[in-house]
């Protein structure tokens, strides 16, 4: 009795079931209706591994739900009650509930029957375990392989373009140069206006002013002496601009520290003067990590963010980036005012640190011409004044507070203005080379001149010319940085050695040039040369100007006489684009590779970069790309020597053989020789360029000393693609050297 009860309404059930079977026709109740329940029970086994495998694929079908009802409702067979369907079905779970089921057989009886029961119940239990095991497997796979085809189908849909498809691109490219070249307004072919001129119609919008200033949140302050300080919003504009420049070098010197305090004391209430006076008692933490935070937010925007961004700012530009100059659409270079912040400067520059206050419409002056539309100001804001002015190329200007110097909105390098001042530059200076002997001659006569002020002219224009020295402009004492040229040398900036280094009559030159770089330099003089620096340092002490009875105007105004437009900039602008063009046709072979050709051009642009003092300091992060470099370097020569290798195992093998496609595939290992040292070829050199150009700028001798066409000629002739020497904004620039330049071009 007590065993029927543990049976439970289940119990019942299976027992019920077989009497239906019998009231169809079957055979009375006997072994055989224990089979057909043992099969009943194994089918619905089967029949729910297969429903768990397909709940997890989610591939249940009306197919398969009808299968499952011919099942149940077919004759000889126990029809067995559905289970209701759980979302978090697995088959470990369905194995489990079998084994509770099992358990009150084995309390009632030990008959064979239970124990072959309890045996197929068990090794159930594996097989849907190892069911569940593939399901999840194959699941795992299925997710992954969407991955694999992903990854897999940029390949082959860049494989599946077609011939006509990449030639239909090209011709599409090069109709966009044809219509971008259309629509190039060719300045250079129209006739000049007369001197003096740049303009007849100028229309602006005026220039893009940075946005206001806002305060810092609540939960960021600013520490004094360990005590929080709320600073008014102008002091507290010029802290941040502290704090943001606190992982740089720069607040880590004393110079600049000083100059900032001084300049942020000045723009704190009395009340803020009296409490901080002393930086070191500064806390700017929370600012720098706000600062930081919202770096790092920026790096970590959407596209969808960043493509926003960018239709912002190119609303603007549209908006203030464009001019009309005498009808055509030029682009404006710098419209954007330059936000205030703390000056750098270049160098050691003894002003580094100040404020650059914020510049308002009030300190801008406008140029356009009478019959344009007068640019509006913003709002409550009026400019400075508004002129009319054809004989300048400036948009706008102001004056800066920290040198006191002129800002300009200009025109882009591309524009008529840019590019007519620069084709001026070149002519000049190749009119010089008709005249530069004579010019020579005069100064070397001067130099025994009996008057001390032509003396000292003779030799600075021997300095100008032969050392390509800037002239050096005067400035009022206090204003720069202590920078200065060949006329505003002082004593202390030489020093004379008879005999040095094995060379006689030897100057040593070391003083600070423009933008605080550096000038430092061992160069042998003539005897009369020498002679002349002894005499006029005769009797000074180290500050005293070594050419005391000249300046810069007094040379030029000299030059003039000499030749019409010629200055001291000239003679720069002739010696660096004369020994281009020298160094090219002593370094260029026309039977070097491409890239041999390219580093005799940087070799010949180098020569000039250094004879002009165009250096500049290692990138920091140089070491670690020539470290990179030289790593490719060793695996191209390990591949190389691989591909040796092989093309010599393949011609063993086709000396003992004469199969053809031996030799097709001894045809190959050459190739891949050939092509493995190229390759290897190219890194030496570029690791040759890096190494030789690490102090060298050549970027401002290419862009302002060198006449475009001597490197336009030299790529015709060389038969070397002008993208390889100027990339496309420096093609833009140049387009009238680019149009104009023949194979025969001599500067």
């Amino acid at each position: 009795m007590g065993g029927e009860k543990k049976g439970g309404k289940n119990g019942k059930t299976k027992r019920k079931s077989p009497s239906k079977e019998r009231s169809s026709g079957d055979a009375p109740r006997s072994k055989k209706p224990e089979k057909n329940k043992d099969e009943a029970a194994e089918m619905s086994e089967k029949d729910q591994k297969r429903k768990a495998s397909r709940k997890v694929k989610t591939l249940k079908t009306e197919t398969f739900e009808s299968e499952m009802e011919d099942f149940v409702r077919a004759p000889g067979h126990v029809t067995v009650k559905a289970e209701p369907e759980d979302g978090d079905f697995v088959a470990e779970k369905r194995g489990r509930k079998r084994v509770r089921e099992s358990e009150p057989a084995e309390s009632t009886a030990c008959s064979s029957s239970s124990v072959k029961k309890r045996k197929k119940v068990k090794e159930e239990e594996e097989e849907v375990r190892d069911e569940g095991q593939r399901v999840e497997t194959m699941q795992k796979k299925k997710k992954k392989k969407p991955k694999e085809e992903k990854a897999e189908q940029p390949v082959s849909s860049k494989r599946k373009k077609t011939k006509e498809e990449i030639e239909a691109a090209k011709l599409l490219k090069i109709k966009m140069k044809e219509e971008e070249e259309k629509q190039r307004w060719r300045w250079w072919e129209e006739e000049k206006y007369e001197d003096g001129v740049k303009w007849k119609f100028l229309e602006q919008k005026g220039p893009y002013f940075p946005p206001e200033y806002q305060p810092l949140p609540d939960n960021v302050k600013f520490y004094y002496n360990g005590e929080a300080v709320k600073l008014s919003p102008a002091a507290e504009e010029v802290a941040l601009f502290f704090a943001q420049m606190l992982d740089h070098d720069y607040t880590t010197k004393d110079v600049f520290r000083n100059n900032f305090f001084k300049d942020w004391r000045k723009e704190m209430s009395l009340e803020e003067r009296t409490l901080i006076t002393d930086l070191n008692k500064c806390d700017f933490g929370e600012l720098f990590a706000m600062h930081q935070e919202k770096v790092q937010a920026r790096r970590n925007i959407s596209k969808e963010e960043k493509q926003v961004i960018k239709e912002a700012n190119q609303k603007i530009v549209e908006e203030y980036g464009f001019c009309l100059l005498d009808h055509h659409r030029e682009r404006i270079g710098n419209f954007k005012i330059e936000p205030p912040g703390l000056f750098r400067g270049r160098g050691e520059h003894p002003k580094q640190g100040m404020l650059k206050k914020r510049i308002q419409p009030e300190d801008v002056i406008i140029n356009c011409s009478k019959d344009s539309r007068i640019p509006e100001p913003p709002a409550g804001h009026k400019w400075k004044e508004v002129r009319h002015d054809n004989t300048v190329t400036w948009l706008a200007s102001w004056t800066e507070n920290v040198q006191g110097s002129f800002k300009y909105v200009m025109l882009n390098a591309n524009s008529k203005l840019k590019g007519e001042k620069d084709w001026e530059k070149y002519e000049v200076a190749r009119r010089l080379k008709g005249c530069v002997d004579q010019i020579r001659a005069q100064y070397k006569q001067d130099l025994k001149s009996k008057q001390m002020s032509i003396r000292q002219r003779a030799v600075a224009l021997y300095f100008i010319d032969k050392l390509a020295l800037r002239a050096g402009n005067e400035k009022e004492e206090g204003e720069t940085a202590d920078t200065v040229g060949c006329c505003s040398l002082r004593v202390e900036h030489i020093a004379l050695h008879p005999k040095l280094d094995g060379e006689e009559n030897v100057v040593e030159f070391d003083f600070l040039g423009k933008d605080c770089i550096r000038y430092y330099n061992k160069v042998p003089v003539t005897k009369r040369v020498f002679k002349n620096l002894k005499l006029f340092m005769d009797n000074k002490q180290g500050g005293d100007d070594l050419f005391d009875c000249l300046n810069t105007s007094v040379l030029n105004k000299y030059l003039t006489s000499l030749m019409a437009g010629l200055t001291a900039k000239v003679f720069r602008t002739y010696n660096a684009s004369i020994t281009l063009q020298e160094q090219l046709k002593e370094l260029s072979n026309m039977s070097d590779n491409e890239a041999e050709k390219l580093l005799s051009y940087n070799r010949a642009n180098r020569a000039v970069a250094v004879l002009c003092n165009h250096q500049r300091a290692p990138p920091k992060t140089f070491e670690q790309s020539m470290a990179n470099l030289q790593a490719k370097i060793d695996s191209r020569k390990e591949q190389l020597g691989l591909a040796k290798s092989e093309l010599k195992q393949a011609k063993k093998e086709l000396k003992t053989s004469s199969d053809s496609k031996l030799q097709a595939t001894l045809e190959k290992k050459k190739k891949a020789v050939q092509r493995c040292e190229e390759q290897l070829l190219k890194m030496e050199i570029q690791a040759t360029d890096r190494e030789e150009n690490k102090q060298i700028a050549l970027g401002t001798s290419k862009l302002n000393y060198l006449d475009p066409r001597i490197s336009v000629a030299w790529c015709k002739n060389m038969e070397v693609p002008l993208e390889k020497i100027y990339n496309k904004t420096q093609r833009e620039k140049f387009a009238w050297a680019i149009d104009m330049t023949e194979l025969d071009f001599f500067f």
